[in-house]
């Protein structure tokens, strides 16, 4: 008999197990010795198996009540109106990604039970491309910050978010298992405009940063919180979507000092060397470049163009009515008093560039900034 192969004959009569037992001998000693080894190494990998399954199952119990869906802006073409947001009190701060989601008075917020919320913008700083909200709640399940933990290139890692809008009620959020490839400084564009955060994120082996996701969390397996997803944006080296996560150590001290109520966005112009907020210039003004954005009724009116100027240079570079502006050089403009801000800051001789949204395009222009009489 061929040692390698042994096959164990299935005993159909008495008779032929009296048979087999006159032949066993035949059989490989080994064979016979190593049967109960097979057998508890069999329920030993079948115990782990379980064990692993019910610790996922576990771990993403503990997890997604800790995850929100943020509903608010958008609904045009490419602009989706669903995000993803964590829990970081129990009084219900939330950490989100700050996007066109909250260009918005309020945003809902659905909890992992369904219930719903008016949330409430109530800081964001644009160099972390990160916003906290508010909701008036008590004794939510939330991530402590002190718990949070780094994670080494190879690390298995969780993520969750609301990507695609699948949860809208009390339906788990959706979640994902991958690898982190890399630690490493962002540089990522979404259409013409670069991303204003350009420091440390691990680059994740999953498809994390899908429409919804950005505002959710990366945890290890047993769910310690590492990061929070950012939006859809591509290498600028590459030119290939990006899946990577802001790393929690970026952004804690940021979301401690909004919650403590201490937080002033990095405005280092702004400040002088006693740390004295100066007030901001007023140099220039839309019509100053020849175009008019609809009436500022809300603090966050978007930066849509209502009339560009005959004859101007906003005529001459090329934008149109309609128009959304979306950044002034590298700074974000939520809203048509930021993009007021950031025009009276122009000298004469800079450079104004803008970018804006026309139709389902970003559309970058440059504008030369004219000198003004003296008063």
């Amino acid at each position: 008999m061929n040692s390698s192969r042994v096959t164990i004959p299935a005993f159909q009569t008495w008779q032929q197990l009296m048979t087999a037992r006159h032949q066993r001998s035949s059989y490989p000693a080994f064979l016979i010795r190593s049967l109960p080894i097979l057998a508890i190494m069999s329920v030993l990998l079948t115990s782990s198996t379980t064990a692993s399954a019910q610790s996922m199952s576990g771990t993403i119990g503990r997890v997604a009540p800790k995850v929100v869906k943020i509903f608010g802006a958008g609904g045009g073409k490419n602009l989706y109106s669903y995000g993803s947001g964590f829990l970081v009190s129990p009084q219900g701060h939330i950490v989100t990604a700050q996007s066109h989601i909250l260009d918005s008075d309020t945003v809902a917020v659905v909890l992992h039970d369904g219930r719903r919320f008016e949330g409430k913008v109530i800081a964001a700083e644009p160099p972390l491309d990160m916003a906290l909200l508010k909701i008036e709640a008590e004794g939510l399940p939330y991530f402590d910050l002190t718990q949070a933990t780094t994670a080494a290139p190879g690390s298995r890692v969780l993520g969750f978010s609301n990507a695609f809008k699948v949860a809208t009620g009390d339906e788990p959020v959706s979640v994902i298992h991958g690898v982190i490839a890399a630690k490493t400084n962002l540089t990522a564009r979404r259409g013409a405009f670069e991303s204003p955060y350009t420091g440390p994120v691990y680059v994740v082996d999953a498809v994390t940063n899908n429409s919804g996701a950005a505002g959710g969390v990366l945890t290890t397996w047993d769910g310690r919180l590492i990061g929070m997803i950012g939006k859809e944006l591509r290498n600028t080296q590459t030119n290939t979507w990006l899946n990577y996560v802001m790393p929690i150590e970026e952004l804690r001290e940021t979301i401690d000092q909004i919650i403590a109520g201490r937080f002033s966005s990095k405005k280092p112009d702004d400040e002088n060397e006693d740390g004295i907020v100066k007030a901001r210039p007023r140099r220039y003004e839309a019509a100053d470049f020849g175009f008019v954005t609809i009436p500022d009724v809300v603090a966050r009116t978007p930066a849509y163009i209502d009339r560009v100027l005959p004859g101007s240079l906003a005529e001459a570079a090329g934008l149109k009515p309609n128009d959304l502006i979306l950044f002034v050089g590298d700074l974000l403009v939520p809203s048509c008093r930021i993009l007021q801000d950031e025009l009276g800051r122009l000298e004469s001789g800079d450079q104004l560039k803008l970018v804006v949204r026309r139709d389902d395009k970003l559309v970058t222009f440059t504008l030369a900034v004219p000198k003004k009489e003296e008063e």
